[in-house]
Formats: C-alpha cells, sequence, structure tokens
C-alpha cells in the first residue's frame, strides 16, 4: 500500500453553524466563506462576487475544523428549493482546504449534511426518501472535477453539461432512503 493510505486524519470536528437568530452564527459563517475563498477563488480562479449569494445568510452550514486549535479547514451548505410541489435539498459550497484532502474529509461533510436532510425531512412528516441536489464541478484543467466523487456516495448524472460561473457543471442528484 502507498505511505499515504497510513496517513491518520488530524483531529477535527464538523459543527452544524448556528442557525440566523443566534448570536454565534455570524463569526462562524465568516469562517466558512473565508474557506470557500481560499479555495473557489484563489486556488481555482471563480469570481470573488460570485462566492458570496443569496442563500449565505439563510442555508444551514457546516464548518470542519481541527482541534484543538479551531482551524477551519473545509465547509459545505444545504437548503431546501421548493419547486412546484415538490420539494428538495441542494448540496452546494463544498469544498476543503488542498492539504487536508486526502484524509477523505469532504465525505465526512457530505455525510453530515445527508444526515441531516434525512432528519430535517422526517420531522415534517415525509416517510420515503429526500431528494438532494448538487451541480458538480466537472472536468477542470488543474483536476478531474468532482462527478466521480459524487458518483462513489450514490449521487447519479441528470441532464447534459452546463456552465456556470464559467465552468462545466454537472447536475447529480441522489434519493436518500428513510427507510432504515
Amino acid at each position: 500500500m502507498p505511505e499515504s493510505a497510513f496517513r491518520v486524519p488530524p483531529t477535527h470536528e464538523i459543527i452544524m453553524v448556528p442557525p440566523p437568530e443566534h448570536e454565534g452564527r455570524h463569526a462562524l459563517l465568516q469562517q466558512c466563506i473565508q474557506v470557500r475563498i481560499a479555495v473557489f477563488v484563489t486556488e481555482q480562479g471563480f469570481p470573488l462576487e460570485v462566492e458570496v449569494d443569496e442563500h449565505d445568510p439563510t442555508a444551514t452550514h457546516w464548518l470542519l475544523r481541527l482541534v484543538p486549535s479551531l482551524k477551519p479547514i473545509g465547509t459545505i451548505r444545504a437548503h431546501k428549493v421548493e419547486n412546484a410541489g415538490s420539494s428538495y435539498y441542494k448540496l452546494a459550497r463544498l469544498v476543503v482546504l488542498k492539504e487536508y484532502r486526502h484524509y477523505k474529509f469532504g465525505r465526512n461533510l457530505v455525510l453530515a449534511l445527508h444526515d441531516w436532510a434525512k432528519n430535517h425531512v422526517r420531522s415534517s412528516g415525509v416517510i420515503d426518501f429526500v431528494k438532494i441536489v448538487c451541480h458538480s464541478q466537472a472536468v477542470r484543467a488543474d483536476s478531474d472535477g468532482a462527478v466521480a466523487f459524487y458518483r462513489k456516495l450514490g449521487y447519479e448524472e441528470e441532464g447534459d453539461l452546463f456552465d456556470e460561473d464559467g465552468e462545466p457543471h454537472q447536475k447529480m442528484v441522489v434519493r436518500l432512503s428513510l427507510v432504515e
């Protein structure tokens, strides 16, 4: 096995950023946004003006940070989309700082979002499944994109590639069963 397969991840935690009315939300949300800027803007070259959007103030955010330093190293967010009588959750803004990606923290963030979405819909009376949609980066000059990553988590491509913020993206959908 390669040496990297034996790397033990640093001590870390994934916390849910408090809801909008909570006094601690602003500082934690700013940490999420700073990690996103480090990856999407500085590393990948997306425009700063598209990074913070209308969903940030009300979306549910998770922050991945090292313990005990509390250094933020990753984040993900979700918001509910109501669409002509049906609804789904939109997974967005998943990032992990480059030097921590080999620890599979992105998977942990997505699974935390999945658990939250399942609990959220159960509390509203849904009993069969929860639908989650994301717009995955497709192949870029500097990476293979994230489509294969989402496939490993049960997502399937839906539709054709499309442009989002100047880069090719693929709509990915998963339906998570609520039956245990």
